[in-house]
C-alpha cells in the first residue's frame, strides 16, 4: 500500500508539473501579446491520514489562475484611438460578429487595452474583431444619464468621418467705447455703426447691424445714445432699440448708468445682457453691467470696438477624434470647434480574477467575479483612459524561464520517484524466486 501510494504520488507530481509547464509555455508564447494576463499555477498537497506508524502518500494537485488584475507597462503609439487603462477598470467591447448580426444588444466583453480604428461604417474596431462600446452623447455634446449596473445603454462607438457640424450663435459680448464728445452740444451727431457676424441654426453667416446715435443737447452734454439693432436674416428689420445713458461722475465716469428699452428684450442689470429675437431664435447680447467698464463705455473722442466675442461656428468637416482621460470621445472639426460624441465608461468588479477568460484578451463577468458597475473613468475606484498607448503583456520572460528550470527539475525528480518505485516492485517480485 505504501509503495503503491508512492507511485501514485509520483504520477500526480508529473501531472502537476506538466500543468505548470503548460502555463509557463502559454505565458512565454504571449510575452509580446498586448494586454495578455499571465497564468499562475499553484500546487496543493493531498494528505491521506496515517495509521499505526505507516504513511501513505497523497500526492499533489495543480490549480491555475489568470491574474487579470496584474497590469503590464504602457507603451506609446501614434494612433489616437489606441487605448489602455491606467489603473483599475476595464474597457467594454463587443464581438464584431454580434454587432454585424444586429440581433439586439450585443454581449459585453471586457479588455484592458486595444488598438481601435474606424471600419467602412465608421465603427471603432480592432484587427481582432473587437468593437469599442460607449454611451452616445446628445447633439449638444452632453451625455445623458444611463444605468450603471447594466450594459443595455452601451452602443458601438461609430465615428462619421464625413460628418459636417456647425453651432448656432446664442451669445455675443460687446466691448467698445463710444466717443463722449459726440454727445456735446456742439457735436455734429455722427451715427456710429457696427456689424457683428453670427451663425444661424443652419450654420449660415448672418449679421446683427448696430447703429449708435448720440443725443445732441442744446447745451452741455447729454451722455445719451440710442442703440438700434437690425437682423440681416430679416431683411434689416429692427429687432431691438435701447436708450443708453452713461455716468459722468468722478467715481464711475464713462460707465453705463441706465438702459431703457424701447423695443426688444429687457435689459437685465444682474447680467448686463439683453435678449433679442433673431431669425433663428433668441440671441443674448452682453453690453456690460451698470457701473462696470467691461462692456460699453463712453470715454474721450474715439469710437473703438475693443473686443467682440461670440459662440457658434460655421459648418465644418471632421478632421480627427480623440479620447480623453475621462473617456469622452471628442470630434474635432476644421473650423476649430470640438464636440463630444461618446463617453466610454470603465467597468469594475469586486474580483477581476474571477472572470471567465476568452480569446483576444477578453473576459466575461461571472458569479465568482461579482456584479459589475460602469464608472466614469477617473471616478470611484477606477483609473483613467490613456490614448496613444497600449498595455504590454504582463509576462516577465526571465521569471518564466526560471520557473521552467524549476519545473523541469521537479518533473525529473518525480520521474525518478516512479523509476525507484518500479525498481522496488521488481525487487519484491524477485523475492518469490
Amino acid at each position: 500500500m505504501t509503495i503503491s501510494s508512492s507511485l501514485n504520488a509520483g504520477v500526480a507530481g508529473l501531472q502537476a508539473n506538466a500543468t505548470r509547464l503548460a502555463s509557463i509555455s502559454d505565458n512565454i508564447a504571449n510575452s509580446s501579446t498586448y494586454g495578455y494576463k499571465r497564468v499562475q499555477t499553484d500546487f496543493q498537497s493531498l494528505v491521506i491520514s496515517s495509521n499505526g506508524g505507516t504513511y501513505s502518500a497523497g500526492g499533489v494537485r495543480a490549480s491555475t489562475e489568470r491574474l487579470i488584475d496584474q497590469r503590464g507597462s504602457l507603451v506609446s503609439t501614434s494612433n489616437a484611438t489606441d487605448l489602455a487603462v491606467r489603473g483599475r477598470g476595464m474597457l467594454p467591447v463587443a464581438q464584431s460578429s454580434e454587432v454585424n448580426a444586429g440581433n439586439g444588444s450585443s454581449q459585453m466583453y471586457l479588455t484592458t487595452t486595444g488598438s481601435f480604428r474606424t471600419d467602412a461604417q465608421g465603427v471603432l474596431r480592432s484587427d481582432s474583431g473587437l468593437v469599442l462600446m460607449g454611451w452616445p452623447a446628445l447633439p449638444d455634446g452632453t451625455v445623458p444619464t444611463f444605468p450603471r449596473d447594466t450594459a443595455d445603454g452601451l452602443e458601438p462607438v461609430q465615428i462619421n468621418v464625413n460628418q459636417f457640424s456647425g453651432e448656432p450663435t446664442t451669445q455675443i459680448s460687446l466691448g467698445l467705447n463710444l466717443p463722449a464728445t459726440d454727445t456735446d452740444a456742439d457735436s455734429t451727431g455722427d451715427v456710429q455703426y457696427l456689424s457683428v457676424e453670427y451663425f444661424d441654426n443652419l450654420g449660415t453667416s448672418e449679421n446683427i447691424n448696430i447703429s449708435f446715435t448720440p443725443t445732441v443737447p442744446a447745451t452741455g452734454a447729454s451722455n445719451e445714445w440710442t442703440v438700434q439693432m437690425t437682423d440681416s436674416a430679416l431683411d434689416g428689420a429692427v429687432i431691438g432699440e435701447y436708450v443708453l445713458t452713461f455716468d459722468d461722475s468722478r467715481a464711475a465716469g464713462g460707465t453705463l448708468a441706465s438702459v431703457v428699452t424701447t423695443t426688444g428684450g429687457a435689459y437685465d442689470p444682474a447680467t448686463g445682457s439683453i435678449v433679442i429675437n433673431a431669425e433663428g431664435g433668441p440671441l443674448e447680447i452682453n453690453i456690460g453691467q451698470l457701473g462696470n467698464s467691461d462692456g460699453l463705455t463712453q470715454l474721450s473722442d474715439n469710437f473703438a470696438p475693443v473686443s467682440i466675442s461670440k459662440d457658434g461656428s460655421p459648418v465644418g468637416n471632421m478632421t480627427n477624434v480623440e479620447v480623453d482621460a475621462n473617456g469622452f470621445v471628442t470630434a474635432f472639426f476644421d473650423t476649430g470647434i470640438s464636440q463630444t460624441v461618446y463617453q466610454i465608461p470603465l467597468v469594475d468588479l469586486p474580483n477581476p480574477n474571477g472572470m471567465v477568460a476568452l480569446d483576444q484578451q477578453t473576459y466575461l463577468p461571472s458569479p465568482e467575479s461579482g456584479s459589475f458597475f460602469l464608472w466614469n473613468a477617473g471616478d470611484g475606484p477606477t483609473g483613467d483612459i490613456v490614448s496613444y498607448a497600449r498595455e504590454e503583456s504582463a509576462v516577465d520572460v526571465a521569471g518564466e524561464l526560471t520557473a521552467m528550470i524549476q519545473t523541469q527539475r521537479a518533473y525529473s525528480s518525480n520521474a525518478k520517484v516512479i523509476q525507484t518505485v518500479d525498481e522496488m516492485l521488481q525487487e519484491t517480485t524477485n523475492i518469490k524466486r
